[in-house]
């Protein structure tokens, strides 16, 4: 068992998450993970979730479809930044351990999702409220 999760990617809302990928995969020199590349038949494009990964192959950044997002006004506290973290387990075992020292640490568990055969996870919030997953990989 690791001693601590690692971090996947930082995921990111968005209204229109096409549009936000294609920023950051222009602006960083990123690419999309397979299968998460614009339709080239001119299909619609209904993707509601896209892995940006590195040139080793590394997921940098997520992002997934929300509703509505109220941009952020800082630096007036009005709108805080707007953001939550995956990190990932080897298993089950790991995925309890992790979520113990997390609520040990401060953390509030907001979701349990660990009857789910494919992809057990937890979701938290850190002290400061901040949502995080934490899910077996």
């Amino acid at each position: 068992m690791s001693e601590f999760p690692r971090l996947l990617h930082t995921v990111l809302d968005a209204e229109d998450p096409r549009s936000l990928a294609e920023f950051y995969r222009q602006f960083l020199g990123l690419r999309y993970r397979s299968g998460d590349k614009p339709p080239v038949d001119g299909g619609p494009d209904d993707a509601d979730w896209l892995v940006l990964i590195d040139a080793e192959g590394r997921r940098t950044l997520a992002i997934q479809q929300t509703d509505e997002l109220t941009p952020t006004t800082w630096p007036d506290p009005a709108v805080p930044m707007q953001l939550h973290l995956d990190f990932t387990v080897p298993d089950t075992e790991a995925l309890e351990t992790h979520r113990a020292r997390a609520l040990e640490l401060g953390a509030r568990q907001l979701f349990d999702r660990t009857d789910d055969p494919d992809e057990p996870l937890y979701v938290l919030a850190d002290p400061a409220g901040h949502p995080f997953c934490v899910f077996v990989a």
